[in-house]
Order: C-alpha cells, then sequence, then structure tokens
C-alpha cells in the first residue's frame, strides 16, 4: 500500500486531521511528503497513531509518549515507566472502587436520613481525608448497614 493522504489517515485512524497536524508538529509522527495542499503518511503511521492513543488512554502525556519514540521513530518505551503507571493506574482503581460503593451505598441506603446512617458517616470520613494525612482512602463497606454488634463496637471506639 502507498502514502495515504491525512483524510485517509484520520478515517481509519480515528484520529482527527487537526491532531495529525499537530501530531506532526510536535514531532510525534511525519509525513511523507504532500499531494498538492495534503499531507501523505506511510502506512506505519497508523500503528503509531494506536501506540499514542493507547499511552494517551493510560494517562501519560504527549511530551511522555514523544519521549519514548527515538528520533528515528523506534519504539523504546522505559519499563520502569510502564511499571510506575501501572501503580498510578492501581490507585486510581482502587479510588474509583470506593467511590463506586459510597454512590451505591447512598443509592441503596434504607435509613430516613443519610446524615443519620453510621455506614454514611464512615464513608464521608473516608472519601474525605484530613489534611495533611497522607494515608491512603480506607476501604468502604459494601452497602448493608452495621449490625447491632458491630454498632456497639463502633460507640466503643468513640468513647
Amino acid at each position: 500500500m502507498g502514502a495515504m493522504d491525512i483524510g485517509e489517515v484520520a478515517r481509519r485512524s480515528g484520529v482527527s486531521p487537526s491532531a495529525l497536524r499537530y501530531y506532526e508538529e510536535i514531532g510525534l509522527i511525519r509525513s511523507v511528503g504532500r499531494n498538492g495542499l495534503r499531507r501523505q503518511f506511510d502506512p506505519g503511521v497508523l500503528l503509531k497513531l494506536s501506540l499514542i492513543e493507547l499511552g494517551k488512554a493510560a494517562g501519560f502525556s504527549l511530551e511522555e509518549i514523544a519521549g519514548m519514540f527515538g528520533g528515528d521513530g523506534t519504539l523504546g518505551i522505559p519499563r520502569a515507566d510502564l511499571h510506575a503507571k501501572a501503580d498510578e493506574l492501581g490507585r486510581q482503581i482502587a479510588g474509583l472502587r470506593v467511590l463506586r460503593n459510597a454512590v451505591r451505598h447512598v443509592a441503596d441506603c434504607p435509613a430516613p436520613s443519610h446524615l443519620a446512617c453510621p455506614n454514611f458517616q464512615r464513608l464521608l470520613r473516608s472519601v474525605s481525608p484530613k489534611r495533611g494525612d497522607a494515608r491512603a482512602p480506607r476501604a468502604v463497606p459494601d452497602g448493608r448497614h452495621l449490625t447491632q454488634g458491630a454498632r456497639k463496637q463502633v460507640r466503643k471506639r468513640k468513647v
């Protein structure tokens, strides 16, 4: 397959022509020439655009993604960066689970007032750590109310 013009690359990749021009401007991709006023790209650009989109979806900045490609366009992803990003994504997933459970609890809570619900109070504290508190958010209950025995335990701890 020969060179593709910018419209074909945009159609096949799902990346807008303006984004393709920007990626070229910042050095992420290169056109191989022009046909009239339309930029032409090698078909290999589609794989590179897929890698760029994957990096963006993982939370890498365009600058970080650009650093993963050598001057000759070869891919060289530092594994330590990938491990750090995977750890960061794990923390985000854990935080989103906490948030999901909190929203689910609020939606299903049978208490007449959420503010009277001990689970809701605990949920509020878990998603709003005190200033300067570097602890990770605590796990959130699965939405069930505390049993009578658990309520007594909570009251004992507060005294």
